[in-house]
């Protein structure tokens, strides 16, 4: 596995944290607070749900579905990641970027589950004025091993605050796409970046790692 790969594979652990069977209350008056709250929930979530462990696709793109993206700002993740193509983007290819890209990010996610055992978050001190709309929440996912830098970008809406990246390691989510996006973009299109997403999309879930 290279080390892409093994990259990917502790940011989408992370992004556990993010907030599969999270409740539609967490309190997001407080970036901190509201990333606290869907931390521990998850956490304890995962660690309890025996089909998330086992790797179910279907059962993990429900839940994230029905309760990650109320607190998450996904076309703001998506258009970072394309980046100067967005603007060039109709409408229709900007939904099919977003629901592909989510699609890839979920699968990807949903076979590295089975790693959340023993898991704790640490909040770490946040740097941020009471007027500020754009905060960076910063946390670390403890266990065996090295702890996980996972940090978050929070903007404040109407309907509260919203997670628009999350960084793992020193690399943030929306910059870890942007290039081969780029790449595939100059290519063959932006149509051709939705076909290869989508076909990426439509092979075989890996198998779920046991033990």
């Amino acid at each position: 596995m290279n080390s892409t790969k093994r990259l990917m594979l502790r940011l989408v652990v992370s992004i556990a944290a993010l907030g599969p069977m999270v409740s539609f209350a967490a309190d997001s008056s407080a970036p901190d607070q509201l990333i606290r709250q869907l931390s521990i929930e998850t956490l304890d979530a995962v660690k309890s749900d025996k089909a998330i462990q086992g790797g179910d696709v279907n059962k993990v793109m429900e839940l994230v579905n029905d309760k990650v993206m109320p607190h998450v700002d996904f076309q703001r993740i998506t258009s970072t990641a394309v980046g100067r193509f967005w603007r060039q983007a109709t409408p229709e290819q900007k939904q099919r970027l977003q629901d592909e890209f989510k699609t890839l990010l979920v699968r990807t996610y949903a076979g590295a589950l089975t790693q959340v055992k023993d898991q704790t978050i640490a909040m770490k001190p946040m740097r941020a004025a009471a007027e500020d709309t754009e905060v960076i929440v910063r946390t670390e996912i403890r266990g065996k091993g090295d702890p996980i830098q996972l940090d978050y970008r929070v903007e404040k809406t109407d309907a509260g605050w919203k997670i628009y990246d999350v960084n793992v390691l020193g690399i943030w989510l929306a910059d870890q796409y942007k290039n081969s996006f780029a790449q595939e973009i100059n290519a063959k299109g932006i149509d051709g970046l939705i076909k290869s997403l989508a076909e990426r999309n439509a092979r075989p879930a890996p198998a779920a790692k046991k033990g």
